[in-house]
């Protein structure tokens, strides 16, 4: 009996011994770890001594104490030796929960830079990670927490259990969901500028609106008087839109009915709009010439002479020649285009204050001009052999009483000794002056073979519209 209570002790100090062995393999007790300091800012309450240490999701070591130092916490660390290689020195710490409301571990995270090949010691300080991501991360938790503590356990997990129901089997579709909108939301960033542009726009229209709305009260105030007319005159009006109503049926019927027409009339027009078109440039210099031609037609109609008539210089021009048929046709080759030619102002036919007063002689008569009655010869100056002319400053030119063989100037040839080609090129002078009795009886003589004094005066009369305007060339 005694036996086998021994035996049962034994078995119970057997098991106790293995239990208690377990648990210091547990907790650590056979193994000699690589001691290192964490300094945090606050450690918080989820935070215990054996917390894990994990770095990318493995666990390294446990806490082994929490102590504060006034300013924040320092959190004694036990790497495993096993560990101690597969982590850089430099490394940084988060503190991160395992579930909403588990509690914490400490998070290492490798520098960027890899650490350089050194691995961490006994005795290291690992910060604070104080990157972005980790800054996010806490504001998350830390507004999170409020939130957690302030709902009802009870209907937050009856919420997340309908929340794991309804995306159960669904994390797929979620996936390519969030996918979309982020592709979506980067495609509206680019946008984003604009969008700020306009709402700023928009701000100022609401800023013009303001300062503009009296005056819209103002007009909306004057509508309504408008308004209030437009119901008074309402029998006026409706009669009105009933014959507007009669004037558009008949409207209508007429375009039906020439329908056709207005569109035949539409084509045939096209070539002559096209032209118009065309020639539209030169339509303001047309027309303003055209304005320009009124005081012209009024001289040539007698407006300022007191006596209408039709007042206009006639020149008699050579013939050139019958109609040859196949021939003579006209023929309309000119295209170039839209051109406006400028009028020239027609100059002066002699000087203001006369024909002979600018300092020239009037040419002799020629030989044996008869003289007489002037009325019957039919010139003003044929014949009369006037030795003298008055301008208008009282002066005196020289008239045309030389004789044939007399000089105008001394030195000068007489005009007998010149050339025919010479003659010709001064021209025909005034209608029926000497000097153009002279000229025409120079060219009867010489297409005669005869003498230009057995030419009579009044030879001019009868040849001297055949001469002038026309080019005569002598050989």
């Amino acid at each position: 009996m005694i036996a086998r209570r021994l035996r049962g002790l034994a078995f119970v100090l057997v098991i106790a011994t293995l239990l208690g062995l377990a648990v210091a393999k547990y907790t650590g007790a056979f193994e000699q770890g690589v001691p290192v300091t964490l300094q945090v800012d606050r450690a918080g309450n989820q935070l215990t001594e054996r917390s894990d240490v994990k770095m990318r999701g493995l666990i390294v070591g446990s806490v082994e104490t929490i102590s504060t130092t006034g300013g924040g916490a320092d959190v004694e660390l036990t790497i495993r030796p096993d560990m101690v290689d597969l982590i850089p020195a430099g490394v940084s710490a988060r503190l991160l929960p395992k579930t909403l409301f588990g509690e914490k571990y400490v998070s290492l995270v490798a520098p960027v830079n890899g650490g350089g090949g050194t691995p961490i010691a006994a005795g290291d300080v690992i910060p604070m990670d104080r990157s972005e991501t980790a800054r996010e991360i806490d504001a998350a938790l830390d507004g999170l927490l409020p939130l957690l503590q302030a709902v009802n356990p009870d209907d937050l997990a009856t919420t997340l259990g309908a929340l794991s129901q309804a995306l159960s089997g669904r994390g797929e579709r979620l996936g390519d969901t969030l996918v979309r909108l982020q592709e979506l939301t980067g495609g509206l960033r680019p946008g984003i500028p604009d969008l700020q542009e306009d709402i700023t726009q928009f701000a100022d229209f609401a800023d013009n609106l303001e300062s503009a709305a009296p005056d819209l009260l103002d007009a909306l105030e004057d509508f309504s008087v408008t308004s209030r007319t437009a119901v008074e005159q309402r029998d006026q009006l409706r009669a009105l839109i009933g014959g507007v109503t009669t004037a558009s049926d008949d409207l209508r019927g007429f375009l039906d009915r020439n329908g056709e027409n207005i569109i035949s009339l539409s084509a045939a027009s096209r070539p002559t709009l096209e032209s118009l078109a065309r020639y539209s440039p030169e339509f303001p210099c047309f027309f303003e010439q055209l304005n320009g031609l009124v005081p012209r037609l009024d001289e040539v109609f007698g407006a300022s002479r007191g006596r209408p008539g039709v007042y206009v210089t006639a020149e008699i021009v050579n013939n050139k020649g019958k109609y040859v048929p196949d021939q003579d046709e006209p023929e309309y080759l000119d295209d170039r285009g839209p051109r406006c030619y400028p009028i020239l102002p027609l100059g002066p036919q002699e000087p203001p204050d006369g024909p002979f007063c600018d300092g020239s002689l009037a040419p002799p008569p020629p030989a044996d001009s008869p003289r007489g009655d002037v009325d019957a010869l039919g010139g003003d100056t044929f014949g009369t052999g006037d030795a003298s002319y008055t301008c208008e400053d009282g002066s005196s030119a020289r008239g045309a009483n030389s004789s044939l063989e007399a000089p105008l100037l001394p030195g000068l040839p007489l005009l007998s000794d010149l050339p025919i080609e010479a003659i010709a090129y001064q021209g025909m002078g005034l209608p029926n002056s000497p000097g153009e009795q002279r000229l025409v009886a120079e060219l009867v003589a010489a297409q005669d073979g005869g003498s230009p004094a057995d030419v009579p005066g009044w030879g001019s009369l009868m040849v001297g519209p055949l001469y002038r305007g026309s080019e005569v060339t002598l050989t």
